[in-house]
């Protein structure tokens, strides 16, 4: 067992572990870690806790110290620089007239590195951008091409719903989202109706989709033949989330619905059932 603490850099984004050493770390704190990028400042959101080593990539870096009122002033001055930063170079991208869309500027901790984050359609030859920028902010640049998924995590925004996207709120990584999860539950096909801001398909697909293939294996398949005490019936129909089944019985010439239980207790199917 190891000792750690979890640590976001972004709203929603994704926790790293950090080793605290001796500190006795809280969700209320701030900390100054080490990270691939350079000195960085996020936000405690997993206090010290035991984990098991094979859950963790190790050797964990430690935390250098709990942020102190200094460090909260940098964050401040650093976030008031991007916005600068990020004016400067939309201007510097049109002058050098490159198709891309910029969508966000980040100063590291230590102003070592400026990270701008963009969108394009294809490849986009940067490095006469690259060092213009570095001339006007001498220091290190880097530019980083995102995808629309990204863009809108970073943006936010009001979703179908009317609540605020999930990726920008609590989703910590993007989960691989299929055409067939919207076929599974019976949603319509239509591009519109089940993609979100970013043109993809909705990430809230995905929650409940271990829920429709339960029901899936539980009920059986439309078109099948199930025998009841009212005679042998074709499922023309399937409610996953009632487990309802609809049984077009030939015998009484008509459309019943049954639940998953009725069935059950007739011996018309077992669960799980035989696919």
């Amino acid at each position: 067992m190891v000792e750690v603490i979890g640590v976001r850099f972004k709203k929603a984004g994704k926790i790293y572990y950090f080793d605290p050493g001796d500190q006795e770390i809280t969700t209320d704190d701030h900390v100054i870690v080490e990270t691939v990028r350079g000195i960085e400042y996020g936000d405690v959101v997993i206090a010290n806790k035991k984990v098991d080593e094979e859950d963790v990539v190790l050797p964990l870096k430690k935390v250098i110290r709990i942020a102190d009122d200094k460090d909260h002033l940098t964050v401040s001055e650093n976030e008031e620089k991007t916005t600068e930063a990020f004016n400067i170079c939309v201007e510097k991208i049109d002058e050098h007239q490159l198709d891309m869309n910029l969508v966000d500027a980040e100063f590291t901790f230590d102003r070592n590195k400026i990270i701008f984050y963009f969108t394009a359609e294809g490849r986009v030859d940067f490095r006469h951008l690259v060092k213009d920028l570095a001339s006007v902010f001498k220091t290190r640049i880097e530019l980083r091409q995102i995808g629309v998924r990204d863009e809108a995590k970073m943006l936010g925004g009001i979703g179908p719903c009317g609540r605020m996207l999930c990726c920008s709120t609590f989703l910590g990584d993007f989960e691989p989202v299929s055409i067939k999860m919207a076929k599974d539950q019976n949603l319509s096909l239509n591009p519109a109706k089940i993609s979100g801001l970013c043109g993809r398909l909705m990430c809230c697909l995905k929650y409940e989709n271990d829920m429709y293939e339960d029901a899936k294996r539980e009920l059986p398949d439309i078109g099948e033949i199930v025998k009841t005490s009212n005679g042998s019936g074709k499922v023309v129909g399937l409610n996953m989330l009632e487990r309802l089944v609809q049984l077009d019985l030939k015998d009484m010439d008509r459309t019943v619905e049954y639940t998953l239980d009725e069935l059950i207790e007739e011996g018309a199917i077992s669960v799980p059932a035989t696919k």
